[in-house]
C-alpha cells in the first residue's frame, strides 16, 4: 500500500488494520465475481477506461474514489510516481501504446504502474489489467504464484530505468491457462500478497 494514513472509507472505519481486513475481504470477493461473472470480457482492454472500470469494481463498495483519477500526488520510497499535472497526458499516451507483442504489452504495464492514477488499490487493479491484454493479444495470462514477491517488487522497482528483469519474471511465468479458475484465484491471492494483505483465500469468499 502507497499510503498508511486512514483513507476515507464508506464503512467509516478509523482503524487502519480494519481498514485493511475489510478491503481486502470486500475486494477479493468482487474480484472474483470479475472471474465468475465473465465481467472482464466486457471491459475496454488495454486502455484506461478498462482499468477504471476494473478499479471501480473492485472497490466501489469500499471507496468513494473508485475508478476515479487521483486528486493527490503519490510517492513510494524515494520514488514519485507520475505528478498530477501530468498524469492526464500519460495516460492518454499510455492509451495509445501499442500492446500487440509481449514486450509492448509490459512496456505499457510499467508505464501505467509509473502513472498510477488511482489514490489506492493500483497494483491490484493494474495486475489485473495486464492479465487482460495479455490473454486478448497473446493468448497467455501469468501464473503469478509462480513469481516472487521480492523478485517482483524489486523488478518493478526498477522497471522505470530498465525492464529487463520484470520482462523476465513475467515471461518465466506466463500460462495458456487463460481460463483456468484456479490460476486466476491463486493469482488473486498472490497479488494481494504483493501488498500484504494475506487474512483470506479468494477461493473462500
Amino acid at each position: 500500500m502507497a499510503n498508511k494514513m486512514i483513507l476515507e472509507n464508506r464503512m467509516n472505519i478509523t482503524d487502519s488494520a480494519e481498514l485493511a481486513c475489510e478491503e481486502e475481504r470486500i475486494s477479493k470477493k468482487k474480484a472474483a465475481e470479475l472471474f465468475d461473472r465473465k465481467l472482464l470480457d466486457t471491459f475496454d482492454v488495454g486502455t484506461f477506461a478498462g482499468l477504471a472500470a476494473i478499479h471501480k469494481y473492485l472497490f466501489e463498495d469500499i471507496f468513494d474514489f473508485a475508478g476515479e483519477i487521483r486528486t493527490v500526488n503519490l510517492a513510494k520510497g524515494n520514488f514519485r510516481f507520475a505528478p498530477l499535472i501530468y498524469l492526464q497526458a500519460a495516460l492518454d499516451n499510455i492509451d495509445k501504446m501499442p500492446q500487440s507483442t509481449f514486450d509492448e504489452i509490459v512496456e505499457k504495464y510499467v508505464e501505467m504502474n509509473i502513472a498510477h492514477p488511482f489514490r489506492e488499490g493500483n497494483g491490484r487493479s493494474t495486475r489485473i489489467w495486464l492479465d487482460c491484454i495479455f490473454k486478448k493479444e497473446i493468448g497467455k495470462v501469468i501464473d503469478w504464484s509462480k513469481v516472487e514477491k521480492e523478485d517482483y517488487l524489486l523488478a518493478m522497482e526498477r522497471s522505470p530505468i530498465k525492464e529487463v528483469e520484470i520482462k523476465v519474471l513475467l515471461k518465466g511465468a506466463l500460462t495458456d491457462e487463460i481460463n483456468s479458475r484456479e490460476v486466476y484465484m491463486k493469482g488473486i491471492d498472490q497479488s494481494y500478497y504483493y501488498e500484504g494483505f494475506t487474512a483470506f483465500k479468494t477461493e473462500e469468499l
